[in-house]
């Protein structure tokens, strides 16, 4: 049985098949239907790529600058396996004739080298660092779909949504976390019509697993090796990770792990009287309390007195957010910001780093102009009712859902509070 998954057939004729996609393609484009030589997996592509409103004329985009690009890909999942893609493909697409690109999980390429003349035509369409070549940006291409529809696939020529990118070839394979099963992006390798033979594919599916084996490997040295880890991000009592055994924390606990993990130096009774409780007639002796069983949570030798303070460091998914944050490389940032800093709590100082993260998050993402990681953050609970955020995504893709949204939202602010309305007679 013929796997559906590979561009051609043992034996078809590439010239011939070339013919025959174009002219299902312009089929496609006049009247809307898919004729039967098209692959049922190019087919759904192309699909997509209409209801997304990719027009025959798009150019991919270039998203990330130049100035940014390096402090994204410095902190972004896959650039730990790099040096392995350039190992295994890298030989193989320079002497090809090929390129070697590596996209994260919208689409954009963060990585492309390979042959000097190949790489100066795909500059000529945008295939560079930097640029989103997602399907609903593009329409059909190898690295797009592949982070689209979660599996290994080739584009064969006349197979790309767009007719400028249709004298190319190419087969892209995604990278998924090995802990998680998130996609993380796809490695991709891109160049003439000899790329369609079916051991490509086999090829760069084999590059993705190698890919996805160091990850794990890599994963449990890190922990093994690094320091205890918070994560307070979206919840509302955290978690701390020591020595491989997860401890849950209480609320007051989770406040004041995440006030010394800001502060190693420690901080006195009184600074941590300040910044945990609202009610200025909490006495010391309350918090001594709070901190001796914190002390017992946490086992011998972490918590010491005098100032207070962790005597090993203790790492955070909220420094994570604001390190990435620092080096520009938002959309790492977003996707490390798991919601809310501990979302019940009302200690002032978590309140006020609470809002102050999410704010530079938020703002960082409506700067960047990103319609897919803006659709993140407007999709969740902590940005759905956020009327900048939408107002942004509209600005930049502006469909009819993120409309109504946007008009519903404005329509609510637009309303007089419940408690100024005339009673019913």
């Amino acid at each position: 049985m013929t796997d559906p998954w590979v561009a051609l057939k043992p034996g078809t004729d590439p010239a011939e098949r070339v013919r025959a996609l174009r002219r299902a393609h312009e089929t496609f484009t006049e009247v809307g239907t898919v004729p039967r030589p098209v692959r049922p997996m190019v087919a759904d592509s192309w699909r997509r790529s209409a209801r997304a409103g990719v027009g025959p004329d798009v150019t991919a985009r270039v998203e990330i600058a130049d100035g940014d690009l390096g402090a994204y890909r410095a902190e972004h999942p896959l650039a730990p396996v790099m040096p392995l893609f350039r190992e295994l493909l890298g030989s193989f697409a320079a002497d090809g004739e090929h390129l070697l690109a590596v996209c994260d999980a919208h689409g954009r390429l963060l990585w492309v080298e390979g042959h000097p003349a190949t790489r100066r035509r795909a500059d000529r369409i945008n295939f560079v660092p930097g640029s989103r070549w997602a399907e609903s940006a593009v329409g059909t291409n190898a690295p797009g779909t592949a982070v689209a529809v979660g599996r290994p696939v080739q584009v064969f020529a006349a197979e790309h949504f767009i007719q400028r990118f249709q004298p190319w070839t190419c087969a892209a394979a995604p990278v998924c976390d090995p802990r998680t099963g998130q996609v993380l992006g796809a490695v991709d390798i891109t160049g003439g019509d000899g790329l369609a033979h079916p051991h490509s594919l086999g090829f760069v599916q084999a590059v993705a697993r190698a890919a996805e084996s160091q990850l794990a490997l890599l994963s449990p040295r890190r922990a093994a090796a690094g320091a205890p880890e918070l994560a307070a991000l979206g919840r509302d009592e955290a978690q701390l990770t020591v020595d491989g055994r997860g401890i849950r924390l209480s609320r007051r606990h989770s406040e004041i792990m995440v006030l010394l993990t800001r502060h190693p130096e420690g901080l006195t009774g009184d600074e941590l009287l300040c910044a945990l409780y609202e009610d200025e007639s909490v006495t010391p002796v309350t918090l001594r309390a709070e901190l001796a069983r914190l002390r017992r949570v946490l086992g011998p030798g972490l918590l010491a007195s005098r100032p207070y303070r962790l005597t090993v460091p203790v790492g955070s998914d909220v420094a994570v957010v604001e390190r990435r944050l620092e080096t520009g490389a938002v959309a790492s940032a977003a996707s490390a910001y798991a919601g809310p800093l501990l979302l019940t709590s009302r200690a002032p100082a978590v309140v006020r780093l609470r809002q102050r993260l999410a704010d530079g998050l938020r703002g960082a993402l409506i700067a960047r102009r990103d319609p897919d990681l803006l659709a993140d953050w407007a999709h969740t609970p902590w940005g759905e009712g956020d009327p900048e955020v939408w107002r942004a995504l509209v600005d930049v893709q502006p469909s009819a859902t993120a409309r109504l949204r946007l008009a519903a939202l404005e329509a609510e602010l637009a309303a007089p509070p419940e408690w100024s309305r005339p009673a019913p007679r």
